[in-house]
């Protein structure tokens, strides 16, 4: 030992030194340590494995000091130990050709491969079990395909650099779930894998991610809502994707990256606006977004970046002027053409009403039609709902009615001062009515019917100006988030301008009080004479506010079952709930409207006592029968299944009853009342005479019925999408159907489609009974989380949606025990037909042979496919929402106008709430002597059986049914 501690120069003091002894045992453990790792030799697995990339070398002169059996102590090049194992292979720019061995893997020691500038080929081994590698250099070399568990067990990984290979080329590949668990990684580099599909949501979880490259692959779909976590992102790279890509859906979620550098989007089909906060990103200094769908302005935020210096937004769909951004000095990295710039210069400002115009467009959500129309400085130039005054080129007039606008109406219509006409009806508003349209001293008309706007209703100076608001439910009604009080309240909640009077009741107020009580007394005056005069007019010919229900057949003892349904005002709540007998048989029900309820008698009668020859149908609910009352007009009636029910108590049933009727859409089938009796619980629907979509799908040669032509099939996609639109969002509350399958989709004569049973397992036992398992969703039409997981969301049924397409598509059951294994699953054999290489040919070759696949077919086809496609995507995130599917669908249904069917139906229209539902009628009552009989001829709307719910189906009170 003495040797080898003079060797290496230690040195021990006398041994009369005091701490002579405390060293000397020191020294010689330090020096037995020494021994023992400078002897030792390197570990022989590592070695094997070194021996075998050598091997796999076809220009081994590259290592030519590689000899020997021990590498850590002889000190092979590239190659680092730590005792006697393998850390690290440093590679770089050797100009190594040849192969990695399959047993890499065996270095478990291994913290760095770096292989740049290098030319690996074959299969890349896996790395699975690595668990101390933080960084591999993988990159620009020609590895062809990727193992399943490469990224299994690597714990530590922080960096990682793969791109510019041709991974599993013919097929691509995907990114594992085992990547999620890579907690460490700050740097993901994969561009130009060959990697294909959607974006996994796990990756948004990485939160520790710094760079993310994915770009030149084959990605498709949404990304996930999960990037919002990635808050430490400096670089994003999701550029150039290939089919079957590219990306699309927003790009809001760069918003909540506030650290990235370097952004680049383009070259996809990203859509929606460009987040405000993108430009609010101090580090900001590249950002293309060029080449995609998006809508909208250029974020003032951009004009105030410090930092940004190359801006690429050419070929999108920006309008609004092009602000200066002070940072970007060389203005060849600001590109902007291919847009709807009002003034494609610099700096310069649109004209003011262009501005005004523009701002309600960003306030309407950027519709398609508008932004191909609403080009230029000049909106007089044929802008489309556009009219101006063309001496001095003022608009005065907006007129876009039913033009499918969502989203509030712009306080800066208030700047059109020429403004006379504005017609926003028939389309999905909300908010409410801006204020400033009433300083518009030209305005004679505001007609915003059939919306779905709240709110106070503006005060117009002018008596000459026609505000129209019916069929807006919550109209004069302060929404929660409109704070709840009245916009002239200052901020103490003083009614009056002032605030300063000594006593809180001024002379103003008690004359306001005094007026009002003399107001409330006459007013009731008059409603009590009217009341006493509908009363006797009802005895004399009946009302045009009553329905009267009459079977076809007699009840006992000879006197026919009347169902009488009236509708009548009441100044307190809208309505009032009253049940009395009329006439001298027994059996008459006089109904109020929010009640709603049929005796069990008079259903028995029109059903034939339920009879067998009169089934409709049978599901999962029950049995529905087809009920016929004197005039040959006909009624669904819905008999629940007593285990499904008969649990659910009287309250909290009607409770239901009362949430499903007042989901009201000409795309749903109407529910036109109830009936409860002991067990039975009885549901009584509009009648459909043309059947379910299934039997026009799969039976119709058997029922002897003529197949679907592609363009009624496509108004009956629309259908469906707009009625689950309004279930998912529109509706009073927010519905998820969780059975969309063709038998729960019903046709009318004019074969536009209905979806039923919606809501429905809402009405099941919510215990541990097999009935809520059963009931909520049919295998082949599940979403593959529901099923696995059972937690549901709207995703689940526009999944459901999009496997009804594939079946429009093929004429072929979602689930189908007579085909091959492999074609037993529609979604599996067709999803991936769509969005291949040469899709046409493989796809065109599966449509149903019922439909006629021609030049003017063939596009819409691909089209649908492709929705169908995206709808039925594994994860839930990278599904669209039914409103897209309704934007996708309106322009084909359009282009083929199949049936040429007013939207609009005369009469009671299903769509307008209670109270403009009464006001019509109560004007009809004014205008006529004439009674309103739901029995009455079935080819007038005003007398046919939908007509009658959207009046009675409003509020369930008082009556038990019974």
């Amino acid at each position: 030992m003495g040797a080898f501690c003079k060797k290496y120069g230690i040195f021990l003091p006398s041994a009369a030194h005091p701490l002579f002894l405390p060293s000397a045992l020191f020294l010689l453990l330090l020096c037995c340590s020494a021994f023992f790792f400078a002897q030792a030799e390197t570990d022989p697995s590592d070695l094997d494995v070194l021996k075998a990339l050598l091997a796999g070398l076809s220009n081994r002169d590259k290592l030519g000091d590689w000899t020997g059996t021990d590498p850590c102590g002889a000190e092979w090049s590239h190659v680092k130990c730590t005792g006697n194992r393998v850390t690290q292979l440093q590679f770089q720019n050797v100009g190594l050709i040849g192969t990695l061995p399959a047993s890499l893997n065996r270095l478990s020691n291994l913290e760095t491969i770096a292989l740049q500038g290098n030319s690996f080929s074959g299969d890349l081994p896996t790395f699975s079990g690595l668990s101390k590698l933080t960084t591999a250099y993988l990159g620009s070399q020609q590895f062809t395909s990727i193992p399943g568990d490469f990224f299994r067990g690597l714990s530590s990984l922080s960096i990682l650099n793969l791109e510019d290979n041709p991974l599993n080329a013919s097929t691509g590949w995907s990114l594992p779930e085992d990547l999620a668990s890579i907690s460490s990684l700050t740097s993901l580099s994969l561009t130009n894998t060959t990697l294909r599909g959607a974006i996994p949501g796990f990756l948004g979880n990485l939160s520790s991610l710094q760079e993310l490259r994915l770009a030149y692959n084959q990605l498709s779909g949404y990304i996930p809502d999960s990037f919002a976590n990635l808050a430490q992102l400096s670089r994003l790279e999701l550029n150039n994707q290939g089919p079957p890509g590219p990306l699309s859906g927003s790009i809001l979620f760069v918003g909540s990256m506030p650290s990235l550098k370097t952004l680049w989007l383009q070259v996809n089909s990203f859509s929606g606006t460009i987040p405000s906060e993108l430009g609010s990103a101090v580090s900001l200094t590249e950002c293309r977004l060029n080449d995609n769908e998006l809508v909208g302005f250029i974020p003032s935020t951009f004009a105030a970046s410090s930092s940004l210096q190359y801006l690429s937004l050419q070929n999108n769909k920006l309008i609004g002027s092009l602000p200066i951004i002070p940072s970007i000095k060389n203005l060849s990295n600001y590109t902007y053409s291919g847009n709807d710039f009002c003034i494609e210069k610099v700096g310069s400002s649109c004209g003011p009403e262009v501005t005004a115009l523009l701002s309600f467009l960003e306030g309407v959500n950027f519709p398609g039609k508008l932004l191909e129309s609403w080009v230029g400085n000049d909106p007089c130039s044929s802008w489309q709902g556009i009219t101006c005054d063309f001496s001095d080129k003022s608009v005065t007039a907006i007129n876009l009615p039913k033009s499918q606008l969502s989203g509030t109406i712009s306080p800066s219509l208030g700047n059109l001062t020429s403004l006379s006409k504005l017609v926003l009806s028939g389309n999905n508003l909300t908010g409410t009515i801006p204020e400033s349209l009433t300083k518009l001293k030209s305005l004679v008309l505001v007609d915003v019917r059939d919306n779905n706007l709240y709110g106070p209703v503006p005060t117009f100076n002018s008596s000459q100006v026609k505000l129209d608001t019916s069929g807006n439910a919550n109209i004069g009604i302060n929404m929660p988030d409109s704070g709840g009080s009245s916009p002239r309240s200052d901020s103490n909640g003083a009614l009056s301008p002032a605030n300063n009077d000594k006593s809180s009741f001024s002379g103003g107020v008690i004359a306001g009080i005094i007026i009002g009580a003399c107001a409330l007394i006459i007013a009731s005056i008059i409603i009590g004479i009217l009341l006493y005069r509908r009363r006797r007019r009802i005895h004399r010919v009946g009302s045009p506010n009553t329905t009267y229900l009459q079977p076809a057949t007699q009840g006992r003892g000879g006197s026919a079952d009347v169902v009488k349904i009236t509708v009548t005002p009441n100044t307190a709540n809208g309505l009032h709930t009253n049940i009395n007998n009329e006439g001298s048989s027994e059996n008459v029900q006089v109904l109020e409207v929010g009640n709603l309820v049929i005796s069990i008698e008079l259903l028995r009668n029109v059903t034939n006592n339920f009879s067998e020859e009169n089934v409709l149908g049978k599901g999962g609910f029950g049995v529905v029968y087809k009920g016929e009352l004197d005039d040959g007009t006909k009624i669904a009636v819905k008999r629940m299944i007593a285990s499904v029910v008969s649990n659910k108590g009287l309250d909290e049933f009607q409770a239901e009853i009362a949430v499903l009727t007042k989901v009201r859409h000409r795309h749903l089938v109407a529910l036109l009342g109830y009936c409860i009796e002991g067990n039975e619980r009885l549901l009584v629907y509009e009648y459909m005479p043309n059947g379910t979509l299934s039997q026009h799908l799969f039976e119709w040669k058997r029922l002897n019925l003529a197949p679907l032509s592609w363009d009624r099939r496509l108004s009956i996609a629309l259908d469906m999408a707009r009625g689950v639109e309004y279930l998912h969002g529109l509706a009073h509350k927010s519905f998820i159907h969780r059975d969309l399958k063709p038998s729960n989709v019903l046709l009318g004569d004019d074969y536009r489609a209905k979806v039923s049973d919606f809501g429905l397992v809402k009405l099941a036992p919510e215990g541990k009974t097999s009935v809520e398992t059963r009931l909520a969703g049919t295998f082949g039409y599940l979403a593959p989380e529901y099923a696995v997981t059972g937690r549901v969301t709207t995703k689940a049924d526009v999944f459901s949606f999009g496997v009804m397409l594939m079946e429009l598509l093929t004429g072929r059951k979602a689930l189908d025990e007579s085909q091959p294994e492999e074609r037993m699953h529609l979604v599996t054999w067709f999803r991936p037909l769509v969005g291949g290489k040469e899709p046409k040919e493989s796809l065109f070759q599966v449509i149903d042979p019922a439909i006629q696949v021609n030049s003017e077919t063939s596009q819409s086809i691909l089209v649908v496919a492709e929705l169908a496609g995206h709808c039925t995507a594994r994860e839930a995130h990278n599904r669209p929402d039914m409103s897209h599917a309704v934007n996708v669908l309106s322009p084909l249904v359009e282009q083929w106008k199949p049936n040429d069917v007013a939207e609009e139906e005369e009469g009671i229209d299903l769509d307008l709430t209670l109270p403009q539902a009464l006001k019509k009628w109560q004007a009809f009552e004014g205008n006529t002597g004439t009674s309103y009989d739901i029995s009455g001829d079935t080819n007038s709307s005003i007398m046919s059986m939908p007509s009658c719910p959207s009046v009675l189906a409003q509020h369930l009170t008082t009556s038990d049914g019974r």
